[in-house]
């Protein structure tokens, strides 16, 4: 398990099979909701994930198929693509600060 504080996010990418479709859609609604804070938030093929980011967030499906492109970089894992519990925790997380725990 990895623990990232909150404040040093500043690389999100949205990973999903084809970086196309939802993950966009999740993507926009991230940068909306992050635009006042030194966060980049991209989307991205799960198998194209950036060495440089700082966390991914990705259908639960692509979980392991994004920690195994993406070794040492935590993966938040969701189930829906807009108005996740995990989703919601970590903009909560990078506005207030705060440990991730995943």
């Amino acid at each position: 398990m990895a623990v990232i504080n909150g404040k040093d996010i500043h690389k999100l990418i949205v990973a999903c099979d084809a970086g196309m479709g939802s993950s966009v859609m999740l993507a926009s609604q991230l940068r909306k909701e992050l635009k006042k804070f030194p966060v980049e938030v991209s989307h991205t093929p799960v198998a194209s994930i950036p060495a440089d980011a700082d966390v991914v967030v990705t259908h639960t499906e692509l979980a392991a198929r994004a920690r195994q492109a993406a070794p040492g970089i935590p993966v938040v894992p969701f189930e829906v693509f807009l108005g996740d519990p995990a989703v919601k925790r970590l903009v909560t997380i990078i506005k207030e600060g705060g440990d991730l725990d995943v």
